[in-house]
């Protein structure tokens, strides 16, 4: 699973370029299109996070890979963290349940869903077991 967004730009009325997602509630802007996508992505961490912190569903990424137009594509590490927390959703648990699964102090486990925190990959990975999932990467290749 890669965390992938559809992107829309468009000029704005004062020069800028405005940039919304139709599959989140993300509205940004920058001087160019550039900019403009990484506030966008700086801006869908924000709300990723948010709803995390809100314990509300994710929306699902895109997953077409034929998808026409800009495509938001998150960090390995947004989408570890948020696939992690889908996965504890799905199986219908919180927190204090993989807190008691790992051992670990809660401050331990509440990073694992800090977008803005850099967990180590085995601690995203003893969290994924521990959840009875496992992690697979798969290396398509790149867009132009």
């Amino acid at each position: 699973m890669t965390l992938k967004y559809r992107l829309h730009f468009e000029p704005d009325d004062n020069g800028t370029i405005l940039a919304t997602s139709p599959d989140i509630p993300l509205v940004t802007y920058g001087e160019d299109e550039e900019a403009a996508r990484r506030h966008a992505e700086d801006a869908a961490e924000a709300i990723l996070a948010s709803m995390m912190d809100h314990r509300e569903d994710i929306p699902a990424p895109v997953l077409a890979p034929d998808e026409s137009g800009p495509i938001l594509r998150l960090s390995l590490q947004t989408t570890l963290k948020v696939a992690l927390y889908i996965a504890m959703r799905e199986a219908g648990l919180n927190r204090a349940e993989l807190q008691r699964r790992l051992g670990w102090q809660r401050e331990s486990v509440d990073r694992l869903f800090r977008l803005d925190h850099q967990s180590r990959i085995e601690q995203l990975d003893e969290a994924f077991r521990a959840l009875g999932k496992e992690v697979e990467i798969s290396l398509p290749p790149a867009a132009a």
